[in-house]
């Protein structure tokens, strides 16, 4: 028995990665917040793609937060150095180009994802009780990522990032009484100048990233709380088995990090495609007019802000006053926000929605991809007289919501969630 080893010797000894995880928790509730937000926290078993866009929206934040700290280290907030800097970014910085063009292209993705994950949420009623104050933050989230872009926009300090700050500065002069006041105070001089560069700059890298990391955070508490609303609209909470677990839930890891993985790879793909290849879009994530330095004494022939601000740059667009126009651009935004009590429909899915909505979510997304690629042209003729069409059209969704949704004819929605190809 001498080669025998002792019973005792190393028996029921975790190891050191379980030592460690145990001197953790005993200062941090660390395996405590993986159970309750990870391991078990249970979402239906019946998502599909369309659920992979808020987990891809976190993937892009995380990109521009990691590029935009690599930016800053050779980043120069001065009129004069600010061109310079990022030239010197582009062409002296050891991938420095990779660097800036992931910033750029982040952005432009970041809206993408967004807008499809909003649209996800729209289409399967994920703004209705319980989940109306997980909808506000989620626009919240979306406004401060408006102000985050618009601030990021002025700093490579090229003409259009130039021009296009003086047009959008210029709208807050619509307000009655303290315009030029306001104008003045968000420019901190006459025109936007050295002053406005250094604060925008300021707001960008540090202010407005802290408020957009604590809404992501509140976002997902408050999903987390309401839990996943599935693709037919049924509340998983309200079934469970003797031990407490949705009948129609399953753990959220493994089985969606899973699958959200593949779609993080498929994401990465796209992207760095788009890096590597098409970094500019055609103009459409970094246009032509901001490789050259800011002159304020040489307006561009055509100003238009980047392609996901121009739905409501046309709307700002398609009535003479300005200061009506800037009115309906304010307007175009809040009404997302109402979107829960404009809804008066007691089925949430528009799987089993009447014909009524699936026409106007569609006239809805078509007026707002119309609007879009109207931004983008001159504010004349044919294109004045379509932006007008798709502004009231645009307007017509929410504003007779409650009477199309209270009066629709829907399908009877399952007990249980089903299983659809879609």
């Amino acid at each position: 028995m001498s080669g025998a080893r002792s019973p005792s010797y190393g028996a029921g000894k975790p190891g050191r990665g379980a030592r460690f995880i145990e001197w953790v928790d005993e200062r941090f509730p660390l395996s405590d917040l993986m159970r309750e937000h990870v391991t078990e926290y249970y979402a239906a078993k019946n998502f599909n793609w369309w659920y992979v866009f808020g987990v891809l929206a976190l993937v892009t934040l995380i990109i521009q937060l990691l590029t935009g700290i690599f930016l800053t280290m050779n980043y120069k907030p001065s009129a004069d150095d600010a061109f310079a800097s990022v030239e010197y970014i582009m062409r002296e910085v050891e991938w420095g180009w990779l660097i800036r063009y992931m910033h750029s292209t982040g952005a432009s993705m970041f809206f993408v994802v967004v807008y499809l994950h909003m649209f996800r949420g729209m289409m399967y009623g994920s703004y209705k009780a319980p989940r109306e104050l997980l909808w506000v933050v989620g626009m919240l989230i979306y406004l401060a990522l408006m102000a985050e872009a618009f601030m990021g926009y002025l700093l490579p300090w090229g003409q259009m990032s130039y021009w296009g700050a003086q047009v959008i500065v210029s709208l807050f002069g619509a307000v009655p009484v303290v315009g030029d006041a306001l104008m003045e105070w968000i420019r901190g001089d006459y025109f936007i100048s050295d002053i406005t560069l250094n604060r925008f700059f300021a707001l960008h890298v540090i202010a407005v990233p802290l408020a957009l990391i604590l809404l992501v955070v509140v976002h997902i508490l408050a999903l987390h709380t309401t839990g996943s609303l599935n693709p037919d609209g049924i509340e998983i909470k309200e079934r469970k088995d003797a031990n407490g677990v949705p009948l129609d839930g399953v753990a959220f890891h493994p089985y969606h990090t899973s699958k959200d993985l593949i779609a993080i790879i498929a994401f990465a793909i796209v992207f760095s495609a788009i890096v590597f290849f098409a970094p500019e879009m055609g103009g459409l994530f970094l246009e032509p007019p901001n490789f050259e330095p800011a002159n304020m004494l040489k307006t561009p022939e055509h100003i238009a802000p980047v392609w996901y601000f121009t739905p409501f740059y046309a709307i700002l667009r398609s009535v003479p006053s300005k200061g009506w126009g800037a009115f309906l651009m304010l307007a175009a935004i809040v009404l997302l926000f109402l979107l829960p009590w404009l809804d008066r429909c007691k089925v949430k899915s528009i799987r089993y929605r009447g014909f009524s909505f699936k026409l106007a979510l569609g006239v809805f997304v078509v007026s707002f991809i119309a609007l879009g690629y109207l931004g983008l042209m001159p504010a004349t003729g044919l294109y004045v007289t379509l932006a007008r069409l798709f502004t009231i059209t645009y307007f017509a969704f929410f504003l007779l919501m409650p009477i199309y949704t209270a009066r629709e004819k829907t399908r009877p929605v399952p007990e249980r969630v089903v299983y659809h190809h879609d």
